[in-house]
């Protein structure tokens, strides 16, 4: 009896009810595949048991020599040097690095479709990006070994950092050295559902601290604004320009804490002398700034999660991970 004929785009289409074209796109451009159409083929794909021929080869030869990381399409230093990280361990290991960037849901949950079908990556890292049960599963059932980065989820390995306990670290160095007022500038609106934001947790970490010490933090002397530099530096303008200035402020990043010292300058306002200045990050710039920060080592977690995955597809029975990196004070002159 001949063995069982293997299924193929054809067939995927024709359960489908699409062409032949449709599914080519769907796994090659998922996000140019509209969502009803994109399920269809999925559900297709998945009874069937479909897999692309030299995606066939390359799963059964288990290598490819390439990791995807699926990341934010931001060009924030901090996702720079996590992606640093990432790079160097790569190399290391002769593996190359494949970028899946990201812009919106849509777009995550077409990357998460079609790249368990396509099989052209041996492993894949998905940095600061909310994943939801259904894209785990699928990661989970086509055995794609997956490492997350600033996201937990019980059936993934991930490398995450604490960003509460942050605000906590930054609101009590301040008070140790014997600040009382204090100001806020991070973006805390709700971002896009498929993004991490970590910053609302930095802020109530930090108010925590200031509570249990009798102190407030105003609504006044809390400040949103988008990452983006002229956003920045108009809410450090409202923030140093108050008429009860905050003797102290926190910057949910290192990024939005150099605006304030550009801002500062430009109002002949000392900082520590008039305004004591804390980050968040620890990026490169931060020492050239001799910025006081909360450092969470960026490229350590691009370099770990490297490590997590090539474990888990040398031993896919390896136990997942949960690692959560510890968040270091560094102080310098600002504050």
């Amino acid at each position: 009896m001949p063995p069982p004929k293997s299924p193929t785009i054809y067939d995927v289409a024709k359960q489908a009810g699409v062409s032949i074209t449709t599914v080519s796109r769907m796994l090659n451009a998922p996000d140019k595949v509209t969502p009803e159409t994109r399920e269809r083929i999925l559900a297709a794909i998945d009874s069937l048991g479909f897999v692309p021929k030299a995606e066939a080869r390359a799963r059964a030869l288990r290598q490819t020599g390439r990791i995807g990381v699926i990341t934010p399409f931001f060009t924030a230093l901090s996702f720079v040097q996590r992606l640093r990280g990432v790079a160097a361990m790569l190399s290391r290991q002769n593996y190359e690095l494949v970028i899946y960037p990201v812009d919106s849901e849509e777009q995550l949950k077409g990357y998460i479709s079609s790249i368990p079908v396509m099989r052209n990556i041996d492993g894949l890292i998905i940095m600061s990006l909310a994943m939801q049960d259904q894209d785990v599963e699928r990661l989970v059932s086509n055995q794609m070994e997956t490492v997350l980065i600033e996201f937990d989820h019980e059936k993934l390995s991930c490398v995450v950092i604490d960003d509460y306990q942050g605000g906590r670290m930054a609101a009590e160095y301040l008070l140790r050295k014997g600040y009382c007022s204090f100001g806020f500038l991070g973006d805390i609106e709700p971002p896009e559902r498929y993004a991490i934001h970590p910053v609302r947790s930095r802020l109530e970490g930090f108010q925590s601290v200031l509570q249990e010490n009798g102190l407030t933090l105003s609504s006044e002397t809390i400040k949103s604004a988008f990452y983006a530099h002229e956003a920045s530096r108009q809410a450090a303008y409202e923030l140093l320009t108050m008429p009860n200035r905050p003797r102290a402020i926190f910057a949910a990043s290192d990024i939005q804490a150099l605006s304030i010292i550009k801002v500062a300058r430009q109002l002949n306002v000392r900082i520590p002398e008039d305004v004591a200045l804390i980050g968040f990050d620890d990026i490169d710039m931060a020492e050239y700034a001799d910025l006081t920060t909360i450092r969470q080592h960026l490229d350590e977690s691009g370099r770990l999660a490297v490590e997590i995955l090539m474990g888990r597809i040398a031993d896919p029975s390896r136990p997942v991970q949960h690692i959560k990196l510890p968040l270091t004070l560094v102080e310098r002159e600002t504050a």
